[in-house]
């Protein structure tokens, strides 16, 4: 059987591929199973790894839940298995940036959104079609939704499951870049270039601090960064001297 999650790596950058592009990439639990696995091997290689790609093979990022898949009977190995895989995604020590093209809907927009960064395509469709379905988010949509693009927008892509380009997804906030399809992958990388050429240690910090100041008031997370930052890169100084 083929693998359901793709993993290659190259200088310091790890990219995750949802690998079922006869299916736009839905999402099912046999390959939530997988994508964990490889986010926990993740989590632990910070030596090696400074930054991950999470993207899709074919047209499309991901069509969402694999409706077929809930139809069928299969179920994760526990109940909030899903929600907890995007939690661990959120929290890797490492940036995580989403490439997407195609359909991002529902399950794969609350996938993306775990990620730190997203970049689209001008094909790149985002939608949340719970309301479609009769279901209700579960899975972290109401929060990280409405902490990236604000709650009067996210509750009009909530309410109405409209259909928001890659282009207006970056005027929203939603993306950081719309760029052509055929340039897409090479941005993408070109961006994680970038991160990885800063220190690792600071990238990690810079993640952790934020991610947890988010949860704070603004005084609260001012004093958290003084008192709980991790400090500076032990290479600070050979940085400072070769600049």
């Amino acid at each position: 059987m083929a693998e359901l999650i793709l993993r290659s790596d190259e200088n310091g950058i790890a990219t995750l591929t949802l690998n079922r592009p006869e299916a736009l990439n839905a999402l099912s639990p046999k390959l939530f199973i997988e994508l964990r696995n490889h986010i926990e091997n993740i989590a632990s290689q910070i030596e090696s790894v400074g930054c991950v790609i999470l993207r899709g093979e074919g047209r499309s990022f991901s069509a969402g839940n694999d409706l077929k898949a809930i139809q069928s009977g299969e179920r994760a190995p526990s109940p909030h298995y899903q929600a907890e895989t995007l939690d661990m995604i959120e929290n890797l020590p490492q940036p995580v940036i989403a490439e997407v093209q195609g359909h991002c809907y529902t399950g794969s927009l609350e996938l993306a959104l775990a990620c730190d960064l997203l970049i689209a395509s001008d094909s790149a469709k985002f939608s949340d079609t719970h309301g479609r379905w009769g279901m209700v988010p579960v899975w972290g949509m109401s929060q990280r939704l409405t902490r990236r693009i604000g709650p009067i927008k996210a509750k009009e892509m909530m309410f109405t499951g409209k259909i928001v380009s890659g282009s207006e997804a970056f005027r929203l906030g939603l993306a950081n870049e719309c760029v052509a399809e055929n340039f897409l992958k090479d941005r993408t990388l070109e961006i994680a270039n970038q991160i990885v050429q800063n220190s690792w240690h600071t990238l990690r910090s810079d993640k952790y601090l934020v991610n947890a100041g988010m949860s704070m008031s603004y005084e609260d997370g001012k004093l958290f960064e003084r008192e709980k930052s991790p400090g500076p890169d032990p290479d600070m100084q050979d940085r400072i001297k070769n600049f």
